[in-house]
């Protein structure tokens, strides 16, 4: 009995003792400045879903760009990415929070959306407004020339 439990203890201890399952990189990326990143590839993801052709006109490598604008190069990317994808936790926090931007985001867009639309409203109900103006200028003008016109022969008889 005593043996099972200094077994028992012994494997507790043992796996008590977390080892980090990845080594911290020597040149890991900030963990602000990874999800910065991450919202950047993530809405690069999100132009390729929509419209995938849109991409391909591109003559730069949309991806390279991005890290490039981090001054970050696709290694230490890669092996930051590792490194805190090892902390299940930390990094649902890090999607959770480029998920909260994009909503934000999402939402400001849609206003603006909006806003758009309803000034392209206006300017189509404008310019039905002036066409109908410039429809009666016309005929006032055409009725003008008529009876001036007319003036001018019962003058000239």
């Amino acid at each position: 009995m005593k043996k099972i439990i200094i077994i028992i203890s012994v494997l507790f201890f043992a796996v008590g003792c977390k080892k980090e399952l990845v080594k911290k990189p020597e040149r890991l990326v900030e963990r602000d400045k990874m999800i910065d990143i991450m919202y950047d590839l993530s809405l690069l993801e999100a132009i390729k879903y929509q419209n995938p052709m849109s991409l391909d006109s591109c003559d730069t490598n949309p991806t390279r760009f991005i890290l490039k604008k981090y001054k970050v190069d696709s290694l230490q990317f890669v092996k930051s990415n590792m490194y805190y994808a090892a902390d299940y936790n930390g990094y649902k926090d890090m999607f959770d929070e480029v998920g909260s931007r994009l909503e934000k985001n999402e939402k400001k867009m849609d206003s603006l959306i909006k806003l758009e639309n309803k000034k392209k409203q206006l300017l189509k109900k404008k310019s039905k407004i002036i066409k109908k103006d410039s429809i009666k200028a016309k005929e006032g003008l055409v009725k003008a020339v008529k009876a001036d016109s007319l003036k001018k022969k019962a003058t000239r008889k």
